[in-house]
């Protein structure tokens, strides 16, 4: 027995000095791992998003909307944006980007912001903000056109412009009073050349087509001459590439990605209210007119089932997946849920206070950090972070200000029960806590 126990013993101090051994080998903890340690447990945030009110969601929004745009809008209204926006590209080539950028910048920026600017002014402090805003908009908008401005931007070489004179185009149709009819008849005449020089190219076969039929529908409702053939092919081939359930196929075939909220659903609505709408209609056909009408409020029943989606799509921690291309596109996820909000069409099954509630969330933890800003405020190349691996070959640093386009709902007032009413729990964040929430459903239409 005694001899057993020595046995033992020895066993012991043999794994004692082994783990000494190991102790002394293994490398220590360094100080960037610790700060990157640091950093990563800072960023879990633990707010309980439900306990905040409509009035701290709404400053939070303003906040998050007014950090993405100023870089954009205060640099061009100074005529140095060409000057002090980087031009981020996956390839690192700054050449053709760069005359192709700013456009997408100013472009996307605005097709997000236009229905906040569009609110009267007051004396709050959002007020305040919104009309300095809306005053270096304007000018923004003025030097964009002016050949004389360093800032005079490009629609006339390649074919990206047609993209991005689209969300141009959709800013206008979002804020009339506060971005269009304020210009001037000289620099709105710019605009509509600029427009109308796009005629002379074609992009892809795909979602482009709704960004030709959107313009054109934007020269229609001015009491210019569209061309009749580009609204035709844009109405049809979103009704036929239509997949069912809300969702759209980019093309002939189905692509998994969130074009249905960046393009198809809002960009095809607001093609088809101008062309109802437009100052050149009553010279149409009674018949195109009424097919148009039809054509409208189905595909507004069509982005209400998308909208769904969307709200689903939040997880119960405000973060959602990163799929199919174009993430770099950060929130404008969510531009179908947002626009559906702000027209005030969500169904009766999802309240104001859980979109208001899902999309602060969101808001919050992609934008309340600085981990998808450069040093000087810029966008950049990522999803969460700077992930410039993840950026499709046609993103660059302008294309990345889409992310405007989930603040759509600023566009309601403060005292809108979008933002009064009591904070709710979206759809995932019911299911995981094991909270009865809606079953979901298909709709044929």
């Amino acid at each position: 027995m005694l001899a057993f126990n020595d046995y033992i013993m020895k066993k012991r101090n043999i794994l004692v000095a082994v783990c000494a051994i190991f102790a002394f080998s293994l490398p220590a903890l360094s100080a960037t791992d610790e700060n990157a340690e640091v950093a990563a447990a800072k960023s879990k945030k633990t707010v309980d998003y439900q306990k905040s009110t409509g009035a701290q969601d709404r400053e939070v929004w303003v906040n998050c909307l007014w950090k993405i745009s100023y870089p954009v809008i205060h640099n061009l209204a100074n005529n140095t944006l060409v000057k002090n926006m980087p031009v981020e590209t996956v390839s690192g080539e700054r050449k053709p980007f760069d005359e192709m950028t700013y456009l997408e910048a100013l472009g996307r920026t605005l097709a997000g912001l236009a229905p906040w600017l569009e609110l009267p002014d007051d004396n709050t402090k959002e007020g305040k903000l919104r009309k300095q805003m809306r005053e270096e908009t304007l000018m923004a908008l003025k030097n964009a056109v002016d050949p004389k401005s360093p800032d005079f931007i490009n629609f006339t070489k390649h074919a990206q412009p047609i993209v991005d004179a689209a969300y141009l185009v959709h800013a206008f149709l979002r804020a009339p009073k506060a971005l269009w009819e304020p210009l001037g008849k000289e620099t709105q005449q710019r605009y509509l050349e600029s427009f109308k020089c796009l005629r002379n190219r074609t992009g892809a076969y795909n979602n482009w087509l709704i960004f030709t039929g959107l313009t054109e529908a934007f020269l229609l409702q001015q009491g210019e001459e569209a061309e009749p053939f580009r609204l035709k092919v844009a109405n049809n081939k979103a009704k036929e590439w239509y997949a069912g359930d809300g969702w759209y196929k980019d093309g002939p075939l189905f692509s998994m990605d969130n074009y249905n909220s960046y393009v198809f659903h809002p960009m095809y609505v607001a093609m088809l209210e101008a062309m109802v709408g437009g100052k050149n209609v009553k010279d149409a056909a009674d018949k195109d007119v009424s097919s148009n009408s039809a054509d409208l409020e189905l595909a507004k029943k069509r982005m209400v089932r998308h909208a769904e989606f969307c709200e689903r799509q939040i997880g119960p921690d405000g973060t959602y997946p990163a799929f199919g291309r174009s993430v770099t596109y950060r929130t404008a996820a969510f531009q179908s849920l947002a626009d559906v909000a702000l027209r005030g069409m969500l169904p009766d099954f999802i309240s104001e206070g859980q979109v208001r509630s899902a999309l602060t969330a969101v808001h919050r933890n992609m934008y309340e950090g600085d981990q998808n800003f450069d040093q000087n405020g810029w966008l950049v190349l990522g999803f969460n972070g700077h992930q410039p691996e993840i950026a499709d070959d046609y993103t660059s640093t302008g294309s990345l200000y889409m992310a405007t386009l989930s603040f759509l709902p600023l566009g309601l007032p403060a005292d809108h029960s979008f933002w009064t009413s009591e904070p709710q729990k979206w759809t995932s964040k019911k299911a995981w806590e094991g909270n009865h929430f809606r079953k979901d459903y298909k709709v044929k239409y």
